[in-house]
């Protein structure tokens, strides 16, 4: 009896199981044995208040200058912060999520880091490698933005200082943005001063954008009661494109709110990671949908939806009441929001690099934390560098949408793990290969003392990384429930541990094909009438019997002991994580073929680095894996003797 332990090497072998098997085992809940591997903690610096300016910062950017003319005169009308709301509603459904997993798994790498404890290595690392792409080009498109705005304080782009212009270079038919590569290695340069003087700034910034929204609701507010908000008093009503309108404006201001992400990021770096986590993300996205939705009805009351000017309708709004000077204003708070925007693009990335460093699948050099500032100093350069780079040859405005492409998938991956946190949440976890000697003396001691409360029952089994099953689908190793057995030789009916698990992991799997089949049918109007109906119907089918399931079984009880306690829990499990990854998934499958051209050779490039690189040199490459209510035991008999 005991713990069997094959400590046999694992590869892509006859059949590739080796291969397959590299692609979901998973890491530990979090890093509180890493000081043990060498690792250097980052500076735990951040307040509730400056995760609030982190979350208000990276989320208010200059698109809402620009988005409620479009979106207005397009698909909402005058029930723009109808749009807003909605859109808001959504994006809390992930940030509920979010909140939960910071909580409990408070370390750098955000999604990539819960993907990896929840699902696997393979899936996390496609997350990661989507992330590094999303910050990469929003960064560099933020910055390319800022040129333009700055233009309007000299007059035009003519007029703009020749350090500051942009430049065509005949020769390579290339723009180059100077402004945007000084304003990046600037943003650089602040990150590696320190967490919390690079917050304090972006707070700074913030705090400017936020009191030229306020001037805009309440000027706006002003001349709206002076004038009789003319927007409102319209023959078409509040919903002149109809509901499906309102609806379709969501799905495009969807976009306005990524960006509260980035608070988890520096889950690490938080004080009370527990407490104030969960409460600035939902400070940060409560204020911004409530600016947003402000701003949106002073706006479309000012001038009808149909005469808003698509490219400044804040400005030409004001301007048509006669104050032409607040287009200064409002430029300098669309200055501001680039400006903290790009802190809020830049911030996260040298984390998320650092965390895939430490886990063996990124080269070490950037898994470096300076010991004086205690910020990931290497990682920031090389990304700062690169986002510089990008910013000062390349026009990213077509790649756009990439960005998005990265976050949804976060945002999906992030409400499947707390589905499989309640229900299936991992019972094994890894520990290095060094400490064998003393797995094995806890085996023989827990075998010694087995067959009194087990009796006959089998061991328990611990195993390599190679054997781990697949998580998602609830296989799992030899692991005995005796109070089970006992409870049904009593009479009671109990469902079987194991059995349920497995239901639980193959119903979280049906659920989220479910929900893929039934928002490509809905989207792709060219399918054939039948097949869209078909898959229409078993996508929702699938989609209702995995909820009534879910709802039906008992979570697991070992997600009370998942992580760090006493943090955020996630209300309605599992409708709101069901329906996060169906509103998501459903804006994936709908951003358009040329995004998901452009994002599949950037996937397909990461695959080949994981195969070649970070599959081999994994931290988990020879981790034994023992039944996670063993391992405090086993780290600490190492600990009593090292001392």
């Amino acid at each position: 009896m005991g713990f069997l332990v094959d400590s046999q090497k694992g590869g892509c072998g006859v059949g590739g199981g080796g291969c397959f098997r590299s692609l979901i085992r998973r890491k530990q809940v979090d890093s509180i044995h890493s000081k043990a591997r060498g690792h250097h903690q980052l500076a735990k610096e951040l307040s509730v208040l400056h995760l609030i300016a982190i979350g208000v910062g990276s989320t208010i950017g200059a698109g809402v200058y620009i988005l409620v003319g479009t979106v207005a005169r397009e698909h909402s009308g005058p029930a723009l912060f109808m749009s807003f709301l909605v859109a808001g509603i959504a994006a809390a459904l992930s940030a509920f999520c979010y909140a939960e997993l910071a909580s409990r798994c408070p370390s750098a790498g955000s999604a990539y880091h819960y993907s990896y404890i929840c699902v696997g290595e393979g899936v996390a690392w496609l997350i990661g490698w989507a992330l590094i792409l999303e910050y990469t080009i929003g960064g560099s498109a933020v910055a390319r933005g800022i040129s333009p705005n700055l233009a309007l304080f000299f007059g035009g782009q003519d007029n703009l200082p020749v350090f500051l212009a942009r430049q065509h270079i005949p020769g390579l038919d290339v723009v180059v943005d100077p402004c945007a590569a000084v304003l990046v290695l600037v943003v650089t340069g602040l990150l590696c001063v320190g967490i919390k003087e690079s917050t304090m700034a972006q707070a700074v910034v913030t705090s400017i954008n936020v009191c030229v929204m306020l001037f805009i609701i309440i000027a706006g507010g002003y001349l709206g009661f002076k004038t009789g908000w003319a927007g409102y008093e319209l023959p078409t009503g509040y919903f002149p494109f109809g509901v499906d309108g309102m609806l379709a404006g969501s799905a495009t201001v969807f976009f306005a709110y990524i960006g509260f992400d980035s608070v988890a990021s520096t889950a690490e770096e938080v004080k009370n990671p527990q407490r104030d986590l969960p409460l600035g993300i939902g400070l940060a996205l409560s204020i911004c949908c409530s600016l947003y939705m402000l701003v949106s009805v002073v706006i479309v009351g000012l001038v009808p939806y149909y005469a808003m000017d698509p490219d400044t309708p804040i400005s030409s709004a004001f301007a048509a009441h006669g104050m032409q000077w607040a287009a200064y204003l409002i430029t300098a708070g669309a200055v501001m929001a680039l400006c903290s925007t790009l802190m809020g693009s830049m911030l996260p990335q040298p984390r998320i690099l650092m965390a895939m460093a430490r886990d063996g699948l990124l080269p070490s050099f950037f898994s470096d934390v300076n010991k004086s500032t205690q910020v990931p100093v290497k990682s920031t350069l090389a990304t700062g560098f690169g986002a510089a780079v990008l910013a000062f040859f390349m026009d990213v405005s077509q790649l756009a949408g990439m960005v998005s492409v990265g976050t949804l998938l976060a945002f999906t991956m992030v409400a499947i793990s707390v589905l499989i946190l309640r229900y299936v949440p991992p019972d094994e976890v890894p520990i290095p290969s060094s400490l064998q000697d003393t797995i094995d003396s806890v085996s023989l001691q827990y075998s010694a003392n087995s067959h009194v409360v087990y009796e006959e029952k089998a061991v328990v089994h611990a195993g390599t990384s190679k054997e781990s099953n697949l998580p998602l689908l609830g296989k799992r190793t030899t692991i005995d429930y005796p109070m089970l057995v006992k409870q049904e030789a009593q009479g009671n009916f109990v469902l079987n541990e194991g059995k349920r698990r497995e239901i639980a992991g193959w119903t979280i799997a049906a659920t989220c094909i479910g929900a893929g089949l039934l928002t490509y049918a809905a989207s792709d109007l060219s399918l054939p009438s039948p097949l869209r109906f078909t898959m229409c119907g078993i996508g929702g089918a699938l989609l209702l019997s995995g909820l009534i399931v879910l709802t039906c079984i008992e979570q697991d009880d070992a997600r009370h002991r998942f992580g760090h306690s006493g943090g955020f829990i996630c209300p309605f499990v599992p409708l709101l994580p069901i329906v996060c990854i169906l509103v998501n998934i459903y804006l994936l499958i709908n951003l358009g073929a040329a995004t998901w051209t452009r994002v599949s050779v950037w996937l397909i490039v990461g695959v080949l680095v994981y195969a070649f690189y970070g599959r081999k040199h994994s931290s988990l490459l020879d981790a034994v894996y023992v039944p996670a209510t063993h391992a405090d035991e086993i780290y600490r008999s190492a600990g009593e003797s090292l001392a």
